[in-house]
């Protein structure tokens, strides 16, 4: 997801974007995304007071719809990065082979990033913390203590 539709903005079919990309190429004049599985096209793209990123598509959308890139038009990530589709899913173990459940979600964090399990728990994706990304075995390997109930 690069976004999400947001409250409207004018009486044209502009809206505010929620949770934007940091990358401004995703709303420029002429981009293509996918909304709600659909393919649409930025028309008109601006800032409005406070820097809010406002667009207009070439058709109207529900708000509260995901705004995405097909997989395939996405950059290959850096070394050690990770997009949050190739987590979420993954199995989560520590080192010594305790399974402590899937990642559910990534969350953004004010520190750093945290892995949400379906177990309820929460790993901060963090050096110290995780270990291991291994996409091929869909697992992830964590140091341990950062399991412990407080």
């Amino acid at each position: 997801m690069v976004g999400r539709v947001g409250r409207p903005h004018g009486v044209r079919g502009a809206f505010v974007v929620e949770q934007a990309s940091e990358a401004p190429e995703r709303f420029a004049i002429g981009a293509r995304l996918l909304a709600g599985g659909e393919r649409v096209e930025v028309v008109e793209s601006k800032r409005a007071g406070g820097g809010r990123l406002v667009i207009r598509l070439d058709r109207g959308v529900v708000r509260g719809t995901a705004l995405e890139v097909p997989r395939a038009e996405l950059p290959e990530p850096e070394e050690d990065s990770y997009y949050v589709f190739q987590l979420v899913g993954l199995r989560v173990e520590e080192e010594g082979g305790a399974e402590l459940g899937g990642v559910a979600d990534v969350v953004p964090g004010s520190a750093n990033d945290v892995l949400e399990l379906d177990s309820g728990l929460l790993l901060p994706l963090v050096e110290e913390c995780v270990r291991q990304v291994d996409l091929e075995r869909g697992r992830i390997v964590v140091a341990p203590g950062f399991s412990d109930p407080v």
